[in-house]
């Protein structure tokens, strides 16, 4: 059947996403202090198109809401600069820096959502 209506006029076709721009758009909508209507607007895709991937993703057991088994990562712990201000440690103490496959790094406050950060992690670490 052709992609044409009543009025002569051309029907618009859905856009196909590849699996990649999917999952680095549902993993911008679980970084702290985002939201899925801004991540919507940065990749000018539909904020329900957005909400029904991550669904989808739950749904297949690619984000963290799944129950997954995560292996041993390594951690660094270095010390803290004796010559910053007591204001500037205090700042960085509050910070948890991770770094993912060696090409990714995600810095987490002290007030972080601990599983909207698992579903971040997981998608990064499946990428």
């Amino acid at each position: 059947m052709p992609d044409v209506d009543t009025n002569g006029a051309k029907r618009r076709r859905n856009k196909r996403w590849p699996k990649e721009p999917k999952r680095e758009i549902v993993a911008a909508t679980y970084l702290p202090g985002s939201s899925v209507s801004i991540v919507a607007r940065q990749y000018d895709v539909n904020a329900n198109q957005i909400f029904r991937w991550r669904r989808l993703a739950d749904e297949s057991g690619s984000t963290a809401s799944s129950t997954t088994s995560s292996g041993l990562v390594p951690v660094t712990i270095t010390p803290e600069l004796e010559d910053k201000p007591a204001s500037a440690q205090q700042a960085h103490s509050d910070t948890i820096e991770i770094e993912v496959g060696g090409d990714c790094r995600v810095r987490v406050g002290s007030s972080f959502d601990g599983r909207a950060l698992k579903r971040v992690l997981d998608i990064l670490r499946n990428r």
